[in-house]
């Protein structure tokens, strides 16, 4: 039963988060008061119950559960709580009421997206100064979306992750949409009308991130035009340079999972990585491989759906290295635990839901789904993935955007068998390019020739399978569900009748 509560520790995560959410802001003392005592009484009835195991520990292991998942919820509610509280109450909060002018310092959370005109931007910022006379600066330590336009803009458009600014500009509540900005953790808006001064990353982390990042993207300079953008999705989930209209056509064909950086990204880097590192000593290479996987999150600037792979392949990386491999969903539990645990605003993350998802649908559904099928190895395998996986995500794309479309299976059964080789080979000769680009202009070309063919064809079955529109309604999924239903039960309600009736049949015939 331990085993069990154990396992149910993201759904009981998962149920605090909620009811910290419906609580409201707070400083959360009294939760976190209960996770004291609960936490207390389970590590006393753990470190007394009996080595013999007698009869009077089932009950033991009871109350150790219960104390445990209750622990486990109170910190759920208590990480929610406070999160929404540092939103509502920090340094800067009279300002943003006043929509005050200031100066912020800080770094820059994600690349900056937009045009020349208008530009986007979260930035973390260390600390701000009233400008106003006599005002000095003081901490701060938090995010604040920006919004820059005019030359501001256009100096903002031009930075990457990391980068240091120093902005000036009116604060500006979070009202309507903006409100969706504080599951990013975004306390304000700010809107700039000077940049005042840029500088580069003072993190080694982003240094280094940027530069890997910048070398594959150089790589891909002698692609024309979609493919190139394309790339930089697949490889690093930028999309910003991709054509709208491609995305609507990846959304409409059930791949715009493939413009998000994820497990395959992951697990396709670890493969080139693992030869480099296989005869360093087994602690060296454990280090070596969470150190990729840290620049790798960096360079993708840590999507949601990255954050999933990189910490299940950690969780994996790890559990081999101490000698006890761990099954796919119990990898995905306790990945999805520690990251709920560190960011419990990721629950309201569409990309991190979708993902988990995903990844659960493959590891409970895909074994299953291709024991039914019949046919090669290569077909049964990539159907049920796709299948599970589609299944997975099912009930998150219902709720948000109110339809699955149809179509994604087969999608997904022609595209993902290129995805394998254009990562692989894309990442590859990106990297190899980047470094020959200006000695070797023309063997860097050549290197992307196969690069060019294999995005050409995925985009060409996304626009191909994107003009059949062929969807699923929530509508629809609830009436199917609902007709499935009574038809199950009025079947049992049948045979119950018919078993009623054969046994009184038997009572009535006299026996012989």
């Amino acid at each position: 039963m331990l085993v069990k509560a154990v396992s149910a520790a993201p759904v009981a995560l998962i149920l605090g988060i909620l009811i910290g959410d419906y609580l409201g802001p707070s400083p959360s003392h009294l939760f976190l008061f209960g996770v004291a005592i609960f936490g207390s009484l389970a590590g006393i009835l753990f470190l007394s119950s009996p080595r013999d195991k007698s009869t009077s520990w089932p009950d033991a292991v009871s109350f150790l559960s219960l104390s445990v998942l209750l622990t486990i919820v109170f910190m759920g509610v208590s990480v929610e709580q406070r999160s929404l509280n540092g939103l509502e109450n920090w340094s800067l909060q009279d300002a943003v009421t006043k929509r005050a002018e200031v100066t912020l310092w800080g770094s820059v959370v994600d690349d900056p997206h937009g045009s020349r005109w208008t530009t986007e931007a979260r930035v973390r910022v260390d600390k701000a100064r009233l400008n106003q006379s006599g005002a000095q600066p003081f901490a701060v330590n938090r995010i604040i979306a920006v919004r820059a336009e005019a030359s501001a803009a256009r100096r903002l458009v031009v930075l990457s992750a990391g980068d240091g600014v120093v902005l000036r500009g009116w604060l500006h509540p979070l009202a309507g949409y903006d409100r969706y900005l504080r599951w990013f953790h975004v306390a304000a808006v700010i809107v700039a009308t000077d940049l005042v001064s840029a500088s580069r990353p003072k993190s080694l982390l982003y240094l280094v991130a940027n530069k890997s990042r910048d070398l594959v993207l150089d790589g891909t300079a002698d692609l024309s035009s979609k493919p190139r953008a394309l790339m930089a999705g697949f490889l690093l989930g930028d999309t910003r340079d991709i054509d709208p209209e491609v995305i609507n056509e990846f959304r409409s064909s059930g791949l715009s999972h493939l413009l998000a950086v994820s497990g395959s990204n992951v697990a396709f880097v670890l493969v080139l990585v693992g030869p480099l590192v296989s005869r360093f000593p087994r602690p060296i290479r454990l280090g070596a491989i969470f150190l990729v996987l840290i620049i790798f999150g960096a360079m993708t600037r840590w999507e949601p759906s990255v954050l999933r792979a990189c910490a299940m392949a950690a969780c994996a990386v790890f559990a081999a290295y101490i000698g006890r491999p761990a099954r796919g969903v119990r990898l995905l539990g306790i990945a999805v635990f520690l990251l709920l645990l560190a960011d419990p605003f990721l629950l309201h993350s569409v990309g991190f839901l979708l993902s988990v998802g995903a990844s659960l649908g493959i590891c409970l559904l895909a074994p299953v789904i291709a024991l039914w099928l019949r046919g090669p190895n290569w077909f049964r395998l990539a159907f049920a993935t796709t299948a599970a996986a589609q299944i997975g995500v099912a009930p998150v794309l219902l709720v948000v955007f109110g339809s699955i479309p149809l179509v994604s299976i087969p999608a997904n059964l022609l595209a993902v068998p290129l995805v394998g080789p254009l990562t692989v080979w894309g990442l590859a000769s990106g990297v190899a390019s980047g470094l020959i680009n200006l000695p070797a202009p023309d063997l860097a070309g050549a290197l992307q020739w196969p690069t060019e063919v294999l995005a050409e064809a995925i985009l060409g079955i996304a626009n191909l399978t994107s003009q059949i529109p062929i969807d699923l309604s929530l509508p629809a999924v609830i009436g199917g569900l609902v007709i499935g239903g009574l038809f199950a039960l009025g079947r049992s309600a049948l045979r119950a009748l018919q078993r009623r009736m054969i046994r009184e049949r038997e009572l009535v015939l006299p026996s012989r």
